[in-house]
């Protein structure tokens, strides 16, 4: 089948879908390739080395006709029209956005988005979920020690003694188990969490401390087992618990991570206007959540996407694509997720056979003959 892998258009995104190393893979399979101009530079591949491994450099028209198109973000309305009825579509789509779903059916675009994939043993190597949350985790912690006007391990010197950070990381999924990894490395001295009992055992084996908030009924224990591997909202009591404790250590912390996120909600709100003005001067929040919010917002109220702002000496990072800038292992790892995927609907005579009864395709597939899926 022919492959195309587009540009990103979207405004600072620098990932690509496809990079040489499976490219190659591909037309081992059988396929032909073709990378739009510049598609990989970004990303740290530029055109001679997708041609290094046998791939076509073309224009848009060409990457956007192919019957296979390969996607980082879902398509803009002028991209989508280039991509022509029947073709297939894969990458992060947005399962809920049902604006975009119903467009790409109008277009007679078979689309797979990735992040429904469920959280299966079987579905882990194309988690793109996960593959780009770690990157997002890891570069939070390196954007905090580069903000942050001091030190993040303690250091002894001739001129005295100086104090490791203090980080406090809010949500244990993949983002924040690769932060305290992350700012351990780096040297500082850790809190975390989460509102999954499963989750202590696994911030307490990265070397941080467990900030606990005790469930006082069984409804709350039971829903903060989460459901498929994500969390789920917590009832009100519990959530005013979780802000006095969180209020109390974000007043100790010097940088504060914020990772939690429910697909297809709104952010939980973890840390309020009220702690924030009671955060030191010259502490760091970075907000993952950032865009998902009322207005922007994220874990935290006084957020602003994509900007870095400064309420009364604490900055509040709300950079809304981390993973973008690690592009070129961002784009490694994603690529790799798609290359997975496509082995459950391309047969190994290099033909389109979409499995009906495989419960990763059919949780991945938003709309096809036309007819839009309905995830939400």
């Amino acid at each position: 089948m022919r492959i195309g892998v587009p540009l990103e258009t979207r405004p600072g995104e620098t990932r690509v879908a496809a990079t040489p190393e499976t490219v190659k893979k591909l037309i081992g399979q059988g396929h032909t390739v073709v990378i739009q101009k510049d598609a990989g530079v970004k990303a740290s591949q530029p055109d001679s080395a997708y041609e290094a491994v046998g791939a076509t450099v073309g224009s848009a028209a060409d990457a956007f006709g192919a019957e296979i198109v390969l996607k980082v973000r879902a398509p803009e309305a002028a991209e989508l029209k280039q991509i022509k009825s029947g073709a297939v579509l894969l990458g992060m789509l947005d399962p809920f956005d049902n604006d975009m779903i119903a467009a790409m059916a109008a277009q007679g675009v078979t689309a797979f988005s990735l992040e429904a994939a469920p959280r299966t043993t079987r579905a882990q190597s194309m988690d793109v979920l996960s593959s780009q949350a770690n990157i997002a985790g890891y570069k939070a912690v390196m954007v905090a020690a580069n903000e942050y006007q001091r030190f993040m391990p303690m250091l002894m010197t001739a001129a005295g003694t100086v104090k490791a950070a203090r980080v406090l990381i809010l949500g244990a999924g993949v983002a924040g188990l690769q932060a305290i990894a992350t700012a351990k490395r780096l040297g500082a001295v850790i809190e975390a969490s989460d509102v999954r009992p499963a989750a202590k055992e696994q911030i307490e084996s990265l070397g941080a401390k467990f900030v606990d908030v005790p469930y006082e009924t069984d409804e709350e224990r039971e829903i903060a087992q989460g459901v498929g591997g994500y969390a789920r909202p917590m009832p009100e009591a519990w959530m005013k618990r979780q802000a006095a404790l969180v209020a109390e250590r974000a007043q100790q912390a010097d940088i504060v991570i914020a990772t939690a996120l429910i697909p297809g909600r709104k952010p939980p709100v973890l840390l309020h206007s009220d702690t924030v003005a009671k955060m030191k001067p010259g502490s760091i929040v970075i907000d993952l959540a950032a865009g998902k919010g009322d207005n922007g917002s994220g874990n935290c109220p006084l957020t602003q996407a994509d900007k870095v702002i400064d309420v009364n000496g604490v900055k509040i990072v709300g950079y809304t694509n981390l993973a973008s800038m690690v592009a070129a292992d961002a784009s490694a790892l994603y690529s790799r997720n798609l290359l997975d995927f496509m082995k459950l609907i391309v047969d190994k005579e290099a033909k389109l056979v979409i499995p009906t009864d495989d419960d990763i395709v059919t949780a991945c597939l938003m709309c096809r003959d036309g007819q839009a899926i309905r995830k939400n």
